[in-house]
Formats: structure tokens, C-alpha cells, sequence
């Protein structure tokens, strides 16, 4: 019997791009908008919360249990997502992360949706599809939706959307065939 609720790349508007997915805003003192994440990302305790359970979920085997421990931080997973050994989610917002049914994220990748910068903070959702193939050692920036099917190459910077079925990698992403 097939599941409807499986998060797939249908629907999402990839005809806007990366960037204008992104929410930016000025850092709110004088300082670089690191400085001021508590009060930008609900606080210390909702941080430590979610780092400890994507920490936990990092070193777990079981991937049963890692898909429990990342719906706990509000991220949005297939039931069978699989993520491998060590890959990193972004602590302060995990609830923009959306992983596609079958898709599979290589060992020590990286999953941002936020970025600080001196003058400014930016945030957008990771929306990654069905049957998407994330190799090793990528890293993953805000507002990018990688399509259906899509395969990354390891070692890839990914800082704009991949459209389904495609085949990308390099820093940054380049089409490879």
C-alpha cells in the first residue's frame, strides 16, 4: 500500500532558487549575528536540546532510531530515509530539514539552514527529495532543494538547487554528466 505522507520535491517551488528562499536578516547588535543565536533561534536549552539529540543520532547505527531522534527535533523524515555515520543537521533550526522517502545521505555530511555572517544572519528550509543520493563529506547550504532522484557526488558543496534525476558534484556543484 503506498504512504502519502512521504516527503518528496513535489510542490516545492523550485523556480525561485536558492537565495530567495532565504529569510535575511541584520544582526540585532553590534556585534556578528553569531553572537546573538539565542534569542534568534528560540535559546539555549532548544539548542542543546537538538544538538544533543543530532549528536546522539550521529553515532547511532540503528537507523529506526536516528529517523525517531531527528522527527524529535522537528525535521521531517521518510520512513525510510537513511543517513549514515556522522552526518551533521543544523542545531538551530533542524525543523527546515526535509528528507524524501529511499533517500540516503553519505558519511560526515553537513546540513545547514542557516548562515552567519558578520552583518547579517540568513535562514531557509533544506528540502531533499525521493531517491536522492548524498555522497560522503558534502556539505548541504540553506534554501537548496535537491530533486527527485538526484545523485551528489561525495565531497560536493551544494549551494544551489539540483533538479531531479540530475547528476552533480565539485566545490561548488557543476553538472557531471
Amino acid at each position: 500500500m503506498e504512504r502519502t505522507d512521504k516527503p518528496s520535491t513535489a510542490g516545492v517551488d523550485t523556480s525561485v532558487g536558492r537565495k530567495n528562499r532565504l529569510a535575511i536578516h541584520p544582526s540585532p547588535g553590534p556585534h556578528n549575528a553569531l553572537w546573538y543565536y539565542s534569542q534568534l533561534t528560540g535559546g539555549y536549552a532548544r539548542v542543546a536540546r537538538n544538538a544533543a539529540l543530532i549528536q546522539l543520532a550521529r553515532y547511532s547505527p540503528s537507523m529506526p532510531l536516528k529517523n525517531m531522534l531527528y522527527r524529535l527535533v522537528g525535521m521531517r523524515v521518510a520512513p525510510h530515509a537513511a543517513v549514515g555515520l556522522m552526518v551533521m543537521f543544523d542545531v538551530f533550526f533542524p525543523q527546515d530539514v526535509t528528507l524524501g522517502e529511499n533517500c540516503v545521505i553519505g558519511y560526515n555530511s553537513t546540513i545547514l539552514c542557516h548562515e552567519f555572517t558578520r552583518h547579517e544572519w540568513r535562514r531557509g528550509p533544506v528540502v531533499i527529495g525521493r531517491d536522492v543520493t548524498i555522497g560522503a563529506n558534502c556539505t548541504v547550504l540553506p534554501g537548496v532543494v535537491l530533486g527527485d532522484g538526484a545523485i551528489i557526488s561525495a565531497m560536493s558543496l551544494v549551494n544551489r538547487d539540483v533538479p531531479p534525476g540530475a547528476f552533480v558534484g565539485g566545490v561548488p556543484i557543476r553538472p557531471l554528466r
